[in-house]
């Protein structure tokens, strides 16, 4: 029977469970052997990363033909107007290829929010807002790229969500495990 956990990822730790150049792993959270990663997300971002002990589930996961919406909570540099939105919601050309298009809304600082070590830049004449970004692609620092592109860079990124799974309830650093686990589209 497949098995999925559902862990929050603090920031600074590598999606992998060999640690490298000074960074905690995933092995210094989740002490089950036999579980892998679906998918990846960068040391300087946070949240929401799956891991199976099952090669189908995990190809399901993390393979673009089934397009599994990832919802992401982006705080940014500025403030975004419906022109940015627009942009992002058309999708970007970015230098290596055109992004699909991205549902892009404001919305408040995220309740519940828990503090992240080190803490983001303060600027105290500079403006921030938080934005929900839902992708059915991931690219290598996409968001990033996609935020930077219509002048509002990230300063923290947390993906709340894929598909039917998401953060609710899971503090950083902890994991929940489901057994006979089952995405649906």
């Amino acid at each position: 029977m497949p098995r999925l956990i559902l862990f929050n990822k603090p920031y600074g730790v590598i999606c992998q469970f060999t640690p490298e150049n000074g960074h905690q792993s995933l092995k210094d959270f989740i002490p089950l052997p036999g579980f892998y990663p679906a998918g990846r997300l960068d040391s300087d971002s946070e949240g929401l990363v799956l891991l199976t002990d099952d090669g189908k589930l995990q190809h399901r996961i993390s393979n673009p033909e089934f397009k599994l919406p990832k919802t992401y909570w982006v705080q940014v540099e500025g403030k975004p107007d419906e022109i940015a939105l627009s942009r992002l919601r058309q999708g970007i050309v970015l230098n290596d290829f055109r992004t699909k298009p991205a549902q892009a809304f404001l919305m408040d600082e995220p309740c519940h929010l828990w503090q992240r070590t080190p803490p983001v830049r303060y600027r105290k004449y500079i403006a921030t807002a938080w934005m929900s970004l839902i992708l059915s692609e991931g690219k290598n620092r996409q968001v990033r790229r996609m935020t930077a592109a219509v002048s509002l860079p990230t300063l923290r990124l947390i993906r709340y969500a894929i598909g039917k799974y998401s953060l609710q309830g899971i503090a950083p650093g902890e994991w929940r495990i489901l057994n006979n686990s089952v995405l649906e589209r």
